[in-house]
């Protein structure tokens, strides 16, 4: 079975339901939003974390998102519930079990309202993840309360979001650290693994997507990495290190190539050692583990948050300030820029100002234009709208369009930075024909139905006039 055939019959699948809508969409529109619900996920842990939440509080679903065939996607919370205080010399992080929820995204066309279909998620599983092997887990000023999970077994060894989990003796991208701050996460074409990219390394590691056992750590540039770590901002920043990732602005978004090749992983902020607003991209070819950097230059946003491939070559990067809901301020900048970086200058030797490097980009999408558009004011908007990927396509007045997926990382705090929502775009195919879609497998259900969906895909929603 093709590609293109897998994705058309994913598509009808999800847009089985041919209710009516009152207007045909337009390109680019925000067409639905949805939210998680519930405030326990699915991990099966009992207890609670140092500061006395739940260790299976569900929250920050919106960090990492990734599509995974049919209606099923996977996201990464990151390092968990630090917006509660229970300790500041670990910024309040707790022993938090890094993990990443396969969530349902029921998408159904609407006959009225402020938007044209309907999103119901739906959380169906929740992954830990681990190392087979052991990992350092510290207690660096907690007042003697172990960062070692009690979960943990023989050949078990979870990783955390606790800030004291590393190894002193090493620099930051070590794998032996038991510290995880996921925040991103892709499926591999086989689904078979999944990998995902952190802020505390910065690490890119690959896990079993059945278990969550952690399969590979690619060995990223070391100039990534910071000589010196710290449990705090503060005492990993200058003059204590003067290269690296800034603190707790690793390695934020990452896509893989339609074709399944390569891991292409964005840092959130220029390095310690970067200058003129110049953000490092990193590719690592999954097979060699070779690894290229490229310059991205932030125009109006404070930092990039993820990274999406929209063929082998040109990507979506997210490029947003930090105010919003949950900032207690008004959203300013939230925008999506196209880049190619096809012929591209390898930057891996050089430091400082990278401008001239710089790929090229252009606008895409301004997010906050287009919720603003819905009613949604800039208040409303969050202020961590981080996560983005594609959907199942869909047929609409006769036209495909791809849908684009959003997500929020409320911090687990929802009485402050919103519900666990996802937004959804509508990308007509005629708008983008470069597109390229992964070759995800779809569920053996899918195959069953695969004569019946494959006269389905000729139909078209019946739209009012």
């Amino acid at each position: 079975m093709s590609m293109n055939l897998k994705f058309l019959l994913s598509a009808a699948i999800c847009a089985a339901g041919w209710a009516q809508s009152a207007a045909a969409i337009s390109n680019l529109e925000l067409i639905a939003v949805g939210s998680l619900g519930g405030t326990n996920d699915l991990s099966g842990l009992t207890g609670n974390l140092e500061n006395g939440l739940a260790k299976s509080i569900l929250g920050g679903v919106g960090s990492g998102l990734a599509y995974a065939g049919n209606n099923l996607f996977l996201a990464t919370p990151d390092r968990g519930p630090n917006a509660t205080a229970w300790n500041s010399a670990l910024e309040d992080t707790t022993s938090y079990i890094s993990r990443f929820h396969t969530i349902s995204m029921n998408l159904s066309a609407t006959a009225s309202g402020a938007y044209a279909y309907t999103l119901v998620p739906t959380l169906q599983a929740t992954t830990k993840l681990y190392s087979p092997t052991a990992l350092v887990y510290g207690t660096v000023g907690s007042g003697g309360v172990s960062g070692t999970p009690s979960e943990n077994s023989v050949g078990v060894n979870y990783f955390t979001g606790r800030s004291d989990g590393y190894d002193a003796t090493q620099n930051s991208v070590s794998p032996n650290n038991g510290r995880f701050d996921p925040e991103a996460i892709r499926m591999s074409n086989d689904g078979s693994k999944v990998y995902v990219s952190d802020e505390y390394g910065a690490y890119l590691y690959e896990f079993d997507k059945a278990t969550g056992a952690r399969t590979r750590a690619f060995a990223l540039p070391g100039n990534l990495a910071v000589a010196t770590q710290g449990p705090t901002t503060a005492s990993e920043g200058s003059p204590t290190n003067t290269t690296g990732r800034v603190a707790n602005k690793g390695m934020e978004g990452l896509a893989i190539t339609p074709d399944g090749s390569k891991l292409i992983g964005v840092m959130q902020a220029p390095l310690l050692q970067d200058t003129n607003k110049s953000v490092r991209i990193v590719t690592v070819d999954i097979a060699s583990g070779t690894t290229h950097e490229y310059a991205y230059q932030l125009t109006t946003g404070s930092g990039i948050s993820e990274i999406l491939a929209i063929n082998n070559d040109e990507f979506l990067v997210d490029e947003r300030d930090g105010k919003g809901l949950g900032d207690g301020t008004n959203a300013v900048v939230k925008q999506l820029f196209k880049i190619n970086l096809s012929g591209a200058t390898d930057v891996t030797s050089m430091a400082g100002d990278l401008a001239a490097q710089k790929v090229t980009k252009s606008l895409f999408l301004d997010v906050k234009a287009a919720l603003n558009a819905k009613g949604i004011t800039s208040a409303q908007v969050p202020a961590k709208m981080e996560a983005m990927a594609w959907g199942a396509d869909i047929i609409d007045s006769g036209e495909l369009f791809h849908t684009l997926y959003l997500a929020n990382d409320n911090d687990f705090v929802p009485g402050i930075a919103g519900g666990n929502n996802f937004y959804v775009f509508a990308v007509k195919a005629s708008e983008l024909q470069s597109f390229q879609a992964q070759a995800v497998p779809l569920p053996a259900a899918a195959f069953l139905m695969a004569p019946a969906l494959a006269g389905m895909v000729g139909l078209r929603r019946r739209r009012r006039a």
